[in-house]
């Protein structure tokens, strides 16, 4: 892995409550004044340019999803600290949703362990950025956000979550099964929580043709953190040929050299 700049990153303290989204819930209510949605377009791709510029130099990253709602007692969060340990370890930047639960164990790990730890944070009452991360970057608008937890990412961890989670781990697999994004590894953690959806996937909807047999067999499945990361690990390097060259640099004329 390319050396990075360590240097400590600016993170609102443990706890801080964002503001809701109210800007988001007047742009999803129907038309609006021409001037307003000129205005909300800009402001738009203003948040697009700030992920783009944030996470250019963060390094190849994996995206773990999953619940905010775990505590460090639990199992899952647990695994998903060692599963962030391990991924730093093999040289990736760990990126999460940058909230509390799983996100927070496993930037947890990947900080513990002398990695680089990187959150996308959305602007959510309850949300709140956890306190083991190199950068922060928060959004306004999910889809801006979600956009970016995928541009970077060669590989996507899934621990037990709730709506938010599952949103997140089916759209990848959209995103892939459409062809929008490279067959990427996909690896559900959890067995047990994970196979009655599998069984729906494979019983109903293979069965009634909505999906492909390769739609299924693109998602894996592990109790083991090891075995993820290992998978993860294989198939970055031997299939999509990732390399710990050099990373691109930042541009003085740009303004990139406060970025990394």
């Amino acid at each position: 892995m390319a050396e990075r700049d360590d240097r400590p990153q600016p993170v609102p303290p443990y706890g801080t409550v964002l503001p809701n989204g109210r800007e988001e819930r007047r742009f999803l209510s129907g038309p609006q004044p021409r001037g307003s949605e000129l205005a909300r377009a800009i402001r738009i791709f203003t948040e697009f340019m700030k992920g783009f510029r944030a996470l250019h130099f963060v390094g190849p990253c994996v995206t773990i999803f999953g619940s905010a709602r775990f505590t460090p007692e639990n199992p899952y969060y647990q695994a998903a600290r060692e599963t962030g340990r391990l991924l730093a370890e093999a040289g990736f930047t760990v990126m999460t949703g940058g909230g509390p639960g799983i996100m927070e164990a496993a930037n947890r790990g990947a900080k513990e362990a002398g990695g680089y730890s990187v959150g996308c944070l959305i602007e959510l009452p309850n949300e709140y950025p956890n306190p083991y991360l190199d950068k922060l970057v928060t959004f306004r608008y999910f889809f801006v956000r979600k956009v970016m937890l995928v541009k970077y990412s060669y590989a996507f961890i899934v621990f037990p979550g709730g709506l938010g989670t599952l949103d997140e781990v089916f759209e990848t697999a959209t995103l892939i099964q459409t062809g929008k994004i490279e067959n990427f590894p996909v690896v559900l953690f959890g067995r047990e929580f994970w196979r009655p959806l599998i069984d729906f996937m494979r019983d109903t909807l293979l069965r009634e043709g909505t999906i492909d047999p390769a739609d299924l067999a693109s998602l894996a499945i592990t109790d083991s953190p090891q075995e993820a990361v290992e998978l993860v690990r294989d198939t970055a390097i031997r299939r999509f040929g990732l390399s710990y060259g050099p990373r691109a640099k930042p541009r003085w004329f740009f303004g990139e050299w406060m970025l990394r």
